[in-house]
């Protein structure tokens, strides 16, 4: 067991009625196991979670980051500039309404969305599950890039990714885009370019399951 200083600031202050939460945390002493557990200490910050960034010792900090005893942690909401970055490899479920409200606005007359669901069936064979995994600070990198791309592209688009890994069944959300622009055509493009680039450069594998066996795509049998 760990012992975690969690300080909240502007919106998670308020929800919370108070700056600072001491946290034990149990096994795995993870950013992810964390976000997990505060919320039944803290059940007022529960519908503002998904809306939050991690910083630990004033660094911004991914799920997967370890954490230590002692260690302090902020919890920050959306600056005043704008919405937050949605640019991230998960293990939780994705959020598609998240992925949107990330690059919504005023702004913005248009939204275009992709969003990528395990297939029951593969070159005629039934899946059982899939299995996705990251290399994920790498991945974080090539979705900024990507996004960075985009915008050069096309000036004033907002791109946001959220790419899951772990098992996934028949039906379960892999992955969801989302590109915002002032008009439909650019949005179009923005989100085609994104889940291309994506498939070609991002460092995230799937290993697919049937019956009769098993295999890393890409790889073959």
């Amino acid at each position: 067991m760990i012992s975690i200083t969690v300080r909240f600031f502007a919106a998670a202050r308020e929800r919370a009625g108070r700056s600072v939460e001491q946290v034990v945390l149990s096994e795995p002493y993870t950013v992810a196991h964390l976000l997990e557990t505060l919320p039944k200490q803290v059940p007022e910050l529960a519908s503002l979670m998904k809306h939050l960034r991690v910083a630990v010792d004033e660094e911004l900090a991914e799920v997967d980051t370890p954490l230590r005893d002692g260690v302090e942690v902020a919890l920050i909401p959306p600056v005043s500039g704008g919405s937050s970055e949605v640019l991230a490899v998960v293990s939780e479920p994705l959020d598609v309404q998240r992925v949107i409200d990330a690059v919504a606005g005023p702004d913005h007359g248009a939204v275009a969305t992709f969003t990528g669901a395990v297939r029951a069936h593969t070159r005629g064979r039934a899946v059982l599950r899939l299995e996705y995994e990251a290399f994920v600070p790498m991945a974080q990198k090539v979705f900024r890039g990507i996004a960075d791309e985009a915008r050069q592209k096309w000036p004033g688009v907002r791109v946001a990714i959220l790419h899951r890994v772990g098992v996934l069944e028949p039906g379960a959300l892999a992955v969801v885009i989302a590109a915002s622009a002032a008009h439909r055509q650019e949005a179009f493009a923005a989100c085609q370019h994104t889940i291309e680039r994506l498939k070609h450069e991002a460092p995230i594998w799937k290993k697919e399951f049937f019956e009769d066996g098993e295999v890393w795509v890409g790889l073959g049998p």
